[in-house]
């Protein structure tokens, strides 16, 4: 579904990525792990359009989208699910969630769209005449990605979506994310939160220093005590 091919992306004339290859197969829940600076937002970033690469190939859908506008690579149905959720906190809950289905013309489907989306997520359904900015931290993060669900995404790109969340809502959105992975989404998957990472995912690679030092099932990461003594903390 999504093929990342030599990766290179500079802030400056600092070179953030050097040289990032990885895939994520029709269904799966791939990882993206690593400490703060490692590169692996602006990995998100890049293939989501919001930074040029300097080299590097980006496929999705066998077509190539390194370098395409957002809206574009948005159309084609990848979607992000950003850090920090960045819900428009001025409107209703509504409102973002019709802004989710921009770039659609499809109205009526999107109507549709929005009682499944209520469906699966209620507590956003009780709130959708409020202002999103009122919302707690983990009803924001859900808004974030039934806001992402309303594009109709092919596949969706998550960047920390437990951070700064209590125990409970991360155990709630770990749950949200395994059903649309039973739903057959795949998404690539940017975590701090190790265990919820490892917990989901089929495969796992860990960024250092912009490359990708270590690759591997996620049992098999987690089960390694030097893999996670050396690069995740533990």
């Amino acid at each position: 579904m999504l093929a990342i091919e030599d990766l290179r992306v500079s802030y400056g004339p600092t070179e953030v990525l050097r040289g990032v290859s990885l895939s994520v197969p029709q269904g799966d829940i791939v990882a993206l792990l690593g400490g703060n600076g490692s590169g692996k937002s602006t990995t998100l970033n890049t293939v989501s359009g919001f930074l040029k690469p300097r080299g590097g190939k980006i496929i999705f859908a066998e077509r190539r989208i390194d370098g395409a506008p957002t809206d574009r690579i948005v159309k084609a149905g990848l979607v992000q699910v950003p850090q920090g959720r960045e819900v428009f906190a001025g409107l209703t809950v509504e409102e973002n969630l019709e802004l989710g289905a921009v770039v659609r013309r499809d109205a009526a489907a999107v109507r549709n769209d929005l009682e499944q989306v209520y469906a699966r997520f209620p507590r956003l359904r009780d709130r959708r005449r409020q202002w999103a900015g009122t919302l707690s931290g983990g009803e924001q993060q859900m808004l974030a990605i039934a806001r992402a669900l309303m594009a109709r995404p092919r596949m969706v790109l998550m960047d920390e979506p437990s951070a700064g969340l209590s125990p409970v809502m991360v155990q709630e959105i770990t749950r949200i994310i395994d059903e649309l992975h039973r739903d057959g989404l795949p998404i690539l998957l940017v975590e701090q939160n190790v265990g919820v990472a490892l917990s989901l995912a089929t495969t796992a690679h860990i960024l250092r220093d912009g490359v990708i030092a270590v690759t591997g099932t996620a049992r098999d990461l987690v089960d390694n005590p030097d893999v996670v003594r050396s690069y995740l903390g533990g």
